[in-house]
């Protein structure tokens, strides 16, 4: 009965959501969009001629957020857009998409083979675990996968560049924020007002990879 309940309050906040709105009227593909674009918009990011590489892309909304901002008065995308996700796509136009795991080495190829030997402007990752409620497993997943995102970031962002990448509140979160303060050398948090007033996640937008 709970879980009824739980779902029902979920789709009553889903039928009234203004993003979820908006998302509908502007054509984007999930309300995650704004939070995105909050985001970009807070922190002043430019994009024009950047090469953005979206992890956990599906269903597409972050890209599509990017590609907007990426299109020149003509409507020429002023950059290169990948996305990578295991779950399938539908396809956008003038974003690449790599179905398969970013930790797999011919995954990780056809990325390179994308890239041509450039390295990245601008990381971003909506990705979060599957949560099981238990708070020690649900820390551990998240902290793995901050974990990957990173190891990601190392590989292949430029010095210069710039990683945004989802978080929660709570268990943990202290130890990942010290974690990233240790590779970047500017650390931001922000919770977007797009994301659910009743949800831990957070955004954590980091700058300028420090020297190993």
């Amino acid at each position: 009965m709970a879980k009824k309940k739980v779902s029902k309050r979920w789709m009553q906040d889903h039928v009234n959501d203004p993003y979820v709105k908006l998302a509908q009227q502007h054509g984007y593909r999930a309300r995650a969009a704004y939070k995105l674009l909050e985001l970009l918009d807070a922190e002043a990011l430019p994009l024009a001629g950047s090469v953005v590489v979206d992890l956990g892309a599906a269903p597409g909304s972050w890209s599509q957020v990017v590609r907007h901002r990426l299109l020149d008065a003509g409507g020429v995308l002023n950059g290169q857009i990948i996305a990578l996700d295991r779950l399938p796509m539908d396809p956008i136009p003038d974003v690449t998409f790599i179905q398969g795991d970013f930790r797999d080495d011919d995954v990780l190829s056809q990325l390179e083979e994308q890239l041509g030997g450039d390295r990245v402007d601008l990381v971003i990752s909506d990705m979060a675990p599957n949560l099981t409620g238990i708070k020690v497993a649900d820390v551990a997943a998240m902290s793995h996968l901050h974990d990957l995102v990173l190891e990601f970031a190392r590989n292949h962002l430029k010095p210069d560049g710039v990683l945004i990448t989802k978080a929660f509140q709570g268990g943990g979160f202290t130890q990942v924020l010290e974690q990233f303060r240790q590779h970047f050398r500017r650390v931001v948090v922000r919770k977007p007002k797009a994301s659910r007033d009743r949800s831990t996640e957070t955004f954590l937008i980091a700058r300028q990879w420090k020297d190993d």
